[in-house]
């Protein structure tokens, strides 16, 4: 970093990537915690000399002795009962004069997986941490196990499964796959082996020459297994695959694809199925090759590549499963497990690491999944082909899960333009493209952020930050959160202001938030409409769908909350008027509680406090680890306990 750089995030404070320490007394232990927990996440800086006060930060000191910190570091990073090993050269640990003092920037990039994890101390249960929006935190034994499961070369599912065989493979999905291999390369020369052969050129069946132990691999099984076969406790018992087909204005699936014992659920069915629903709304223009109409589009290939690359990145044994969601306006796809490279080598391409080779082999022969580090490149050509705003991609710990969100909107809808013209009025105009991009961002997804802008430009990320502050400063974005937590959202405006009919309208009439909240009458653009008394009765019946009672057990509560926040976002108030309960009373008992269980997802999650905080349901009653019983057994119990 150079001295400008430093000064501009000493002034915007720590980010997920940037973390500050004042080593007045010499190294701090915390420095290495961090460096294991940058180098096991995405990466970032470490700058010492810096000292934090309440929420500031300042270089009024600097570091003494820098260049003795210097060989401390050094020291410690080379010595291996103290760090498991050195990711830094010479070039990443530099002393740097800002205004007359010296401070030392350490940048530590992300640990390959061969690498990690990276730990402390000699014991990697107990010294191994990662870093999330809250901080620096050590991991868990099965996160760790997990990191050291990615080291081998042998994929997870290259591993045989011995007491499994042929009786476990659904013979349907095997000839299926075999026909569609078949039509691909009709000359190819396996289409003439037997069964079992073919199975092994595929990596699906393996036999150990070490060993001598024989048979169908986690690969064969999860692809054309049978479904009890696969969630058998000797397989992979946390298997699971779902797709959801949302309606937005509604709060139920309009399709459903799940493990409901009407089909077997392995990967190669559930590909099939699943992008057949993805694709068949799907606009296609009409197009002539060669005298012949085309029907595939850009789109059609990067939702191919998505959905493939969901499957074969997946940690199986991981939590939550694979989940696709399809709304009318975007698709979200998320599975279990964490990213292999960085955030910077995906968007660079060109670098292959799959967490399951053999399934890449499976769906490779098959014309899906490139090898060649190229797959986003697919995507985001999908997406430019239609001017629609850039996918995200999200990696999310505890548990580890990667979410990719394809939204399928204008880069710059019309509607939201005029919206942020009559809005802004003469400052809108006066903006540049990018400062343009950032506003209908922030409009459009609630909130805008650097990491965010630099998928949608290839604008360095300095000159993002600065950007989004000089639209802070023109008043045209609020900056929300401190640190790593950090945001950007419209200002808070009057909702008596004309938003026009691109976006949700507040309405005239305030919501009094309680004592903790304030009053929804300065609220900021955050998208929660209020709720008129035709909407609330219907909500209420979503949420009780066996009747209104006045006393509930805590299960059928949990899950009348679920049911009322899918597919939306509701504030406390809200909640209290569709369930007719106290609003604090249910954030205290029961949305505070629901979110650090990751049942609800806050709209603010850097500030948990918010004035205006909505919360949204991650997953369905009916998923949720805390089941759902409404007998009068259950409820009597649970009253007598």
């Amino acid at each position: 970093m150079t001295d400008l750089d430093i000064l501009e995030a000493v002034e915007h404070g720590e980010a997920q990537d940037v973390e500050f320490k004042s080593a007045k007394g010499g190294v701090p232990l915390s420095l290495y915690e961090t460096y294991s927990a940058m180098a096991n996440t995405q990466g970032g800086v470490i700058v010492l000399g810096v000292e934090q006060r309440g929420e500031d930060f300042s270089i009024e000191r600097g570091l003494e002795n820098a260049a003795q910190r210097r060989q401390d570091i050094w020291n410690t990073l080379n010595n291996r009962s103290k760090v498991s090993v050195n990711l830094l050269t010479d070039s990443d640990v530099t002393v740097v004069s800002v205004r007359e003092r010296f401070v030392l920037a350490m940048r530590v990039p992300k640990a390959e997986r061969r690498q990690r994890p990276v730990f402390i101390s000699q014991n990697p249960l107990e010294g191994t941490f990662r870093r999330n929006h809250e901080g620096d935190y050590r991991c868990s034994v099965d996160e760790v196990r997990r990191m050291l499961a990615d080291q081998q070369e042998e994929t997870p599912d290259a591993q045989i499964l011995p007491q499994f065989g042929w009786d476990d493979i659904d013979m349907e999905s095997f000839r299926q796959y075999r026909q569609r291999f078949a039509v691909r390369a009709p000359d190819h020369p396996w289409l003439g082996l037997a069964d079992p052969d073919f199975l092994c050129r595929l990596n699906g069946w393996r036999t150990d020459r070490q060993t001598g132990t024989e048979g169908l691999t986690v690969a064969g099984l999860l692809m054309f297994g049978k479904e009890q076969s696969i969630t058998d406790p000797h397989a992979i018992p946390e298997f699971h695959v779902d797709y959801r087909e949302i309606q937005e204005a509604k709060t139920r699936y309009i399709d459903r694809l799940n493990p409901d014992g009407t089909w077997n659920a392995n990967l190669f069915q559930f590909y099939h199925r699943a992008i057949l629903r993805l694709t068949r709304d799907l606009k296609i223009p009409f197009q002539l090759q060669d005298l012949s109409r085309v029907d595939d589009t850009p789109v059609h290939e990067a939702l191919r590549e998505a959905l493939t690359n969901a499957l074969i990145h997946a940690d199986y044994r991981g939590t939550g499963g694979i989940v696709i969601i399809r709304k009318k306006e975007r698709v979200e796809m998320e599975n279990p497990g964490s990213l292999l490279i960085s955030y910077e080598q995906l968007r660079r391409g060109g670098v292959s690491e799959c967490r399951n080779k053999s399934l890449q082999r499976m769906f490779q022969m098959l014309g899906r999944g490139e090898r060649m580090g190229s797959g986003i490149d697919t995507i985001l050509r999908g997406w430019r082909s239609q001017n629609w705003q850039i996918p995200a991609l999200d990696e999310r710990v505890k548990p580890d899960r990667v979410v990719l969100t394809l939204p399928m909107l204008s880069l710059l809808p019309e509607e939201v333009l005029e919206v942020l013209r009559q809005r802004f009025g003469p400052r809108f105009e006066a903006c540049s493209p990018q400062e343009v991009q950032a506003l209908v961002t922030a409009h459009v997804e609630a909130f805008v952020s650097n990491e965010r802008l630099q998928l949608m430009m290839e604008t360095h990320p300095a000159e993002l930050t600065r950007l989004l502050k000089r639209l802070v400063g023109e008043g045209l974005l609020e900056a929300q959160g401190h640190g790593r937590a950090r945001t950007y959202v419209l200002p808070s405006q009057n909702v008596s202001d004309n938003l026009g009919s691109g976006s949700h309208n507040l309405g005239s009439e305030s919501e009094n938030l309680g004592s903790k909240g304030g009053n929804l009458g300065t609220a900021s653009q955050v998208f929660v409409p209020l709720l008129g008394a035709e909407e609330i009765s219907n909500l209420r019946s979503i949420a009780y769908p066996n009747g209104f009672r006045p006393h509930l057990i805590k299960r059928e509560m949990r899950a009348a909350v679920l049911r009322v926040c899918q597919n939306a976002f509701r504030t406390a108030v809200q909640l209290g008027r569709i369930l007719d309960r106290n609003p604090d009373g249910l954030r205290d008992s029961f949305l505070t509680p629901m979110v650090r269980e990751r049942l609800l997802e806050p709209l603010y999650p850097a500030s948990r406090h918010h004035a205006h905080q909505a919360y949204r349901a991650t997953k369905t009653p009916f998923d949720a680890s805390d089941d759902i019983a409404t007998d009068d057994s259950a409820r009597k119990n649970e009253r007598s306990g």
